[in-house]
């Protein structure tokens, strides 16, 4: 650790949060060639920043994020805002040769992704660096299944099932938030939690989707204005109505899909599943085997061999906690759990030695600017009802 990776960050609510959490802790666990300083974080509540500051383990704090950009102190600036701050916010930093770690999904459309992704690309010939985070390909037991299936353990790849399950906003009296805003978010579900699924299942059996067929649902097309919600209870009781906003995104999302490789795949990512908090299932299903991931056990992955004799067939677990076994050796003795928040804490520890060897990071804004596409493709597809081609990047 001969030299610091000084950061700033702009947001500190629940991404903020996580991600101060793998700055505070991955040069404690990972040996990596640049020391990462957390200097300034950036909000727009003075107080709420200050405290932030504070709790989360900023040095400094700001509401300003071109200040964040212009601190001679600054040489990584990471975005944890809603989507349709991303684009102005990384264009800057990276103008100003900063690195840049950005949430995903990247931005709020192709055109600005596109936009993003050529910014990134310019600014690689200047050793300027950008990551889009995807935290869930960092997960030990996803990255095994990625490495299982480079290895060719299941064989050719036929079918893969993903879902992404949420039910935050069952309750049709849960208040128009930021992410149920499109002109703030961008999409719904289908961004939010269906980008994630996309990431994870291109990268592990290294197949792009090529086209889809898709269909989306609003469930709740109003909803109590975030102002009004605070006084929903005495408005009812009195007969009054609050005021009401229109939801502007998608409440699910799915979709068929065919991948480069051959593969066939469905895909839903929905926030009305109701008793499901965060539940991502991916499995694939291949000419020698087949594999499970259930987020809800992220410490397993679950393999049935094929190429076994008959009567030794049947799916194993694997307890993903062995010091072989992707990241694990930074961590605890074999069989001792790890969480959420170390997905952002791998993330960050890639981040940095990419940084410190001179290479690029993944996924690129160009990886981020593919999954976008999709994205884009679903939406248009579930407008059409007609399948519908990915853009090519």
């Amino acid at each position: 650790m001969s030299e610091q990776l000084r950061v700033g960050m702009v947001g500190y609510a629940f991404m903020g949060a996580a991600h101060s959490q793998a700055w505070r802790t991955v040069n404690r666990f990972f040996d990596l060639p640049l020391s990462a300083r957390m200097r300034v974080v950036c909000g727009r509540s003075p107080d709420g920043v200050a405290a932030a500051a504070g709790k989360l383990g900023w040095e400094t704090h700001t509401t300003d994020w071109r200040e964040v950009i212009d601190r001679d102190d600054v040489d990584l600036v990471d975005i944890c805002t809603p989507g349709d701050t991303h684009a102005e916010i990384a264009l800057a930093a990276l103008a100003a040769g900063k690195h840049v770690m950005c949430e995903k999904p990247l931005a709020n459309s192709v055109a600005e992704a596109r936009e993003m992704a050529a910014a990134a690309t310019a600014a690689q010939a200047r050793g300027v660096r950008s990551m889009c985070g995807f935290n869930y390909r960092r997960v030990p037991a996803v990255a095994l299944m990625q490495r299982l299936v480079a290895a060719g353990r299941i064989g050719a790849i036929r079918h893969v099932r993903a879902v992404y399950l949420q039910d935050w906003i069952v309750d049709p009296e849960f208040p128009l938030v930021w992410r149920l805003r499109k002109e703030v978010a961008g999409s719904g579900a289908l961004g939010d939690i269906g980008a994630h699924i996309i990431d994870m299942t291109q990268f592990v059996t290294g197949q792009s989707i090529k086209s889809v067929t898709a269909m989306t649902e609003t469930f709740v097309p109003t909803r109590p204005l975030p102002s009004a919600s605070a006084g929903l209870s005495a408005a009812s009781s009195s007969g009054a109505s609050a005021a009401r906003g229109d939801v502007t995104v998608d409440d699910a999302a799915l979709f068929l899909a065919r991948l480069d490789g051959g593969a066939i795949a469905t895909y839903e990512a929905t926030r009305f599943a109701t008793g499901r908090k965060n539940g991502i299932r991916v499995e694939l299903n291949g000419s020698l085997g087949s594999l499970v991931f259930d987020f809800e056990r992220m410490n397993e992955l679950s393999f049935y061999d094929a190429t076994l004799p008959t009567a030794d067939q049947g799916f194993s677990r694997i307890l993903v906690t062995e010091p072989d076994h992707p990241y694990m050796a930074a961590w605890w003795p074999p069989g001792h759990l790890i969480g959420y928040e170390h997905s952002f804490t791998h993330e960050m520890r890639d981040l940095i030695e990419a940084i410190g060897v001179g290479k690029d990071p993944a996924p690129s804004f160009t990886d981020a600017l593919q999954i976008q596409l999709v994205l884009d493709a679903v939406s248009r597809s579930a407008e059409s009802t007609r399948w519908t081609d990915v853009e090519s990047v």
